[in-house]
């Protein structure tokens, strides 16, 4: 039995901020959209929150039309803001959250029909009996995607598909696909889990997934996908990204006391010793990363992401010791990613000729299972 993961991107929809061609362009309009829609949120607003608000609205051209290329501003009920008109600039005029109900929203735009496709022949050729997806758009898009994409590439289409929201509000959400003889039995979303402050503690969720297996045994899958490095200082997200994997620790220690059979997938956005990691990898964790194993085949290359340098190790499957002990081997699958600045660190598809066809920025991780 094989078990991967893969961070796809996105199979159809991304919002147009994330579909710029490096990160690092669409970083600051991800960042200016966090803080606007924090602050909307306050009950009332000061004369400095007023003024940030109204800064990023001039600086996407949102304040005469309250549309621009990456957002749309959503005034549902009652107005945050007077648009500029006949020479009078614009204002905040809502007090605080009471005197309206909207939003920044982001736009989107298709994903290139190229990296659909290509997303496919991953999905294809991994072959996997339990494939994790990572930034999925919803359960509907994996639906299509299975049903329409898979067979396109003389794939086998899955037979259960399940994605329950999470908690970002850019559509990239965890879900999982399962063969005929994997049916998905038991399912436990963890968005609404609090930290000691009462505040959201997973940016997605920690979406659990029990699989019948045809052995009769129960096998747990805990998709993830944690806080990034892309937004916020380094201390706050590492912070997060360590009181999420904290609580993924908490869930998995409760569900191997019953289950012995369990894997924690996903992308961690983090290296296996980074303090970040420490609950799921050190502190007495049982969880093994199937990397460890003397037959898992990583190419020469640790990494997961991008160019698969060691620093890039970010995408795991991490098994319980029952778990582990009936590994056989594994590996990463790197045909899907656009290699170094040419594209020919490492081979990929032919239907890839530039960096905007590639399937994803993530190569897939694998893992085969005497189950």
């Amino acid at each position: 039995m094989k078990i991967a993961s893969f961070n796809v991107e996105n199979f159809f929809e991304r919002a147009k901020a994330m579909n710029l061609p490096t990160w690092s362009d669409g970083r600051d309009i991800l960042n200016d959209y966090a803080k606007f829609n924090g602050l909307i949120g306050k009950p009332a607003y000061s004369a400095a929150d007023k003024k940030t608000l109204l800064d990023i609205l001039k600086k996407y051209k949102l304040e005469k039309s309250g549309e621009s290329e990456f957002f749309i501003l959503r005034e549902n009920r009652g107005k945050l803001l007077k648009k500029a008109s006949g020479g009078n600039p614009a204002q905040i005029i809502a007090a605080g959250r009471e005197d309206w109900v909207g939003w920044l929203e982001l736009k989107k735009e298709n994903v290139s029909a190229k990296a659909i496709v290509n997303t496919g022949r991953v999905v294809k050729d991994l072959g996997a009996d339990i494939q994790a997806v990572v930034e999925a758009e919803n359960r509907a898009g994996l639906r299509h995607f299975n049903e329409q994409v898979l067979p396109q590439v003389e794939g086998a289409p899955f037979h259960h598909i399940m994605l329950i929201d999470g908690n970002d509000e850019r559509g990239i959400n965890v879900g999982i696909m399962t063969g005929e003889d994997y049916p998905i039995i038991e399912m436990v979303s963890h968005v609404d889990d609090p930290d000691a402050n009462g505040n959201l503690i997973f940016s997605r969720d920690c979406a659990s997934y029990c699989i019948k297996l045809p052995s009769s045994e129960r096998l747990w899958i805990l998709v993830n996908h944690l806080k990034s490095k892309g937004f916020g200082t380094p201390a706050t997200s590492n912070a997060k990204r360590k009181t999420q994997a904290q609580r993924v620790r908490e869930i998995y220690d409760v569900l191997v006391a019953v289950d012995p059979l369990i894997a924690v997938v996903g992308d961690m956005n983090d290296t296996p010793n980074s303090d970040p990691l420490s609950p799921l990898l050190k502190d007495g964790s049982t969880l093994k990363d199937v990397s460890e194993h003397s037959n898992f085949d990583d190419g020469g290359r640790p990494g997961t992401y991008a160019n698969g340098t060691a620093g890039n190790k970010i995408d795991y499957i991490l098994c319980s010791p029952e778990l582990f002990g009936k590994l056989k081997g594994g590996g990463i699958f790197r045909m899907g990613v656009w290699g170094g600045k040419n594209g020919d660190l490492f081979p990929h598809y032919d239907t890839m000729q530039k960096a905007e066809d590639a399937a994803s920025d993530h190569a897939a991780i694998w893992g085969e299972f005497d189950l």
